[in-house]
């Protein structure tokens, strides 16, 4: 297994109260995997991710992450974020290349990798361009170029897509969908877009309203590879969406009561 989460609690205290993110979460990632945590607003799914990361401590329970447990800041993972950590100094190859350089890479083996990379994401001839240069898309080209350059074996994903259009959104899930499934890392991918999560996922994991438990798994049989622009338009993606809807639904609406 690439990740195991074992029985993981974990609680926060605000203004004096204690505030319970997860409760007793298990949940084990086969190496390679892609799967896609969905849930409502402050059920946890961050809260793992930061916690397989090592941004956030374990406290209770257990993480381990290709055999060896989580113990502060897990560096052989890759984690993207909503808003780009891109320099705004520095041009697309050089923010591509920061990772590489910090980890001891020649300049040429960087630049040759830079390049492989700018190839992969469609960004060739933008070498030179900086962020403000580029549109949103192109950002979140280079942002997903940089945490790939190092070659992580698991991907750490917290909604990338989520502050793009629509139109664009479908772009980037093509994009991502292609480099996946030539370099088959482990894929960790947290999304409030039910539809991407079934597009994307090998399986599906609903998370309950909080305190976050794992409600339900849903494997995700649509054959690969899947054309993402016409994917959900299938009968069998429908069956899936309602079912996992059902699950989701009653958490979204039990957070509305509050």
């Amino acid at each position: 297994m690439s990740i195991v989460v074992e029985q993981v609690t974990k609680n926060f205290v605000r203004n004096r109260e204690e505030i319970i993110a997860l409760d007793n979460f298990s949940l084990s990632i086969a190496k390679g995997e892609f799967v896609a945590f969905v849930g409502p607003s402050g059920c946890g799914k961050s809260t793992l991710l930061n916690m397989i990361a090592g941004i956030l401590p374990v406290e209770i329970g257990r993480i381990n992450h290709d055999g060896r447990p989580v113990k502060g800041i897990n560096t052989a993972v890759g984690y993207m974020t909503q808003v780009d950590s891109l320099l705004p100094w520095r041009t697309a190859e050089k923010n591509v290349t920061l990772p590489l350089s910090l980890k001891g890479y020649s300049a040429e083996k960087a630049r040759e990798r830079c390049a492989e990379l700018l190839q992969m994401t469609n960004l060739e001839g933008f070498e030179g361009h900086f962020p403000a240069e580029l549109s949103g898309g192109m950002r979140k080209r280079v942002a997903l170029a940089q945490v790939l350059s190092y070659r992580p074996d698991t991907l750490l994903m917290d909604e990338p897509f989520g502050a793009l259009d629509a139109q664009l959104k479908l772009v980037m899930q093509d994009e991502l969908m292609k480099i996946w499934e030539r370099e088959r890392q482990t894929v960790v991918f947290v999304t409030h877009d039910l539809a991407e999560a079934i597009t994307l996922a090998d399986r599906v994991i609903v998370f309950s309203g909080r305190p976050g438990r794992l409600k339900l798994e849903e494997h995700i049989t649509i054959p690969r590879p899947r054309d993402v622009f016409k994917v959900r338009f299938t009968k069998e993606f429908q069956d899936i969406y309602e079912r996992l809807w059902a699950s989701l639904e009653s958490e979204i609406k039990k957070g509305e009561a509050l």
